[in-house]
């Protein structure tokens, strides 16, 4: 997939609102492949619904979204089920981790369906991050930011021709906040995939080529 197109799309419950300061609702956008995008955004203005029209988890919108020139909109669920294997990796804002198990065993669940990246390689960003000594350690235990960086990681056991991350680092330190813009940069720019972020105001530092303002 080389291109994402949004023809005036906006959520069905913004309808009589007025739009007017936004560069996504109700706008032309392109989304390409290799590029990184921005999209700064209040509480409460729609980010990770756009994330979720995108990701084809909700359709609550008017509008067209276009995949390649081919209306998403009309997709069957056998047709999304491959665009999340193969196409489109998605960071959830509220990180979606199962907490009863370990950090290496949630990875594991989405690796193993991909069979995408090797264990060295996955142990390798454990220890880019900061939490190679919490591999084997519980989700439920483990701080808000470092399960972040797991479900950084998790994104990245796939094939990817974009890349969304939903307020990415809303628990991270600077240092840290780097680092996962590091991991990101460098495995986007190894599979040549676009990559959307969102922020409310923590913004993950990469070098984007277009910012929006939702």
């Amino acid at each position: 997939m080389e291109k994402i197109e949004l023809k005036k799309v906006q959520p069905h419950v913004f309808r009589g609102r007025d739009l007017a300061q936004s560069n996504i609702w109700g706008n032309e956008v392109s989304f390409k492949k290799e590029k990184f995008y921005l999209i700064e955004a209040n509480s409460g203005t729609g980010k990770s619904s756009l994330c979720s029209f995108l990701y084809g988890y909700r359709n609550d919108y008017e509008g067209d979204i276009l995949f390649d020139n081919e209306n998403a909109g009309l997709f069957p669920i056998s047709r999304w089920v491959e665009l999340r294997k193969h196409h489109i990796a998605l960071l959830w804002q509220e990180l979606r981790l199962f907490p009863e198990l370990t950090a290496w065993e949630n990875i594991q669940i989405k690796n193993k369906m991909t069979g995408f990246q090797t264990d060295l390689q996955i142990a390798q960003w454990f220890d880019m991050l900061g939490i190679g000594d919490k591999r084997d350690a519980l989700i439920g235990r483990m701080s808000y930011g470092q399960q972040q960086r797991v479900a950084l990681i998790r994104t990245l056991c796939q094939p990817a021709d974009f890349i969304l991350a939903d307020e990415p680092i809303s628990h991270l330190d600077e240092q840290n906040s780097r680092l996962m813009a590091d991991l990101l940069t460098q495995e986007a720019k190894r599979q040549g995939a676009g990559v959307i972020t969102t922020s409310i105001g923590k913004r993950l530092e990469l070098n984007y080529d277009t910012t929006y303002t939702l």
